[in-house]
């Protein structure tokens, strides 16, 4: 945001472009954004978010990118922060651990082929990724980690995302990590290089699925 780079504080700025877009007519995000320094010590930043509305931010990119979903995916998010209150606490269990994996390195394939979807769970990345290629052209693929576009301004191949197949699911079935990795330079039109097909020969990166992984 051109604000923040002129030297705003960025809670400024995301809690300006929250109103642009509430003016605009796009649904209203149901937070507003705060100085890290607003976060008592001692509370957790979940439940400081459920208890106040208000997200705790600092002057980085990480947070920067974090305030861009907030202002895309307001209801998501929300329900995202609503559903760490149904494992109190303050260890987290495998509730708290997917909802963390999601928020920071997620990603959503929706309206995906179940051809495609089959290819990704079975991890037959020339399946996936260069028989059918022209699916790739029927599915959206929505980021929602804020670490990991963080990392793609400094694109490197390995880097995976923690993919569902769907909306997020129930909390019950987040508890089991129903992720999927998805090297996503891989993805058609993601990345240049990989228009050539030896760019999923990579062995490192585009990984068989273990015999003890199947079935």
């Amino acid at each position: 945001m051109a604000a923040w780079a002129a030297g705003q504080p960025l809670p400024e700025a995301l809690n300006a472009a929250c109103e642009s877009s509430a003016a605009a007519g796009v649904p209203p995000v149901p937070v507003r954004f705060v100085p890290q320094s607003a976060l008592p010590a001692g509370e957790g930043y979940e439940a400081f978010i459920r208890r106040t509305a208000c997200v705790p931010t600092r002057e980085n990119l990480h947070d920067f990118f974090n305030g861009l979903v907030w202002l895309h995916q307001p209801a998501l998010k929300a329900r995202l922060n609503a559903w760490h209150a149904l494992e109190p606490g303050a260890q987290r269990g495998p509730l708290r651990d997917a909802l963390t994996l999601l928020d920071e390195n997620g990603a959503l394939l929706l309206d995906a082929p179940e051809a495609l979807q089959q290819a990704l769970r079975e991890r037959d990345w020339e399946r996936l990724f260069l028989d059918l290629r022209p699916l790739w052209r029927q599915a959206r693929l929505l980021l929602l980690g804020h670490a990991l576009m963080e990392k793609l301004l400094q694109p490197r191949k390995p880097l995976c995302a923690h993919l569902l197949l769907a909306e997020p699911l129930a909390p019950e079935a987040l508890r089991h990590k129903p992720f999927q990795p998805l090297p996503v330079l891989g993805v058609p039109g993601w990345w240049p290089a990989n228009e050539d097909a030896g760019f999923y020969a990579d062995r490192r990166v585009f990984r068989p699925l273990r015999s003890a992984q199947t079935g």
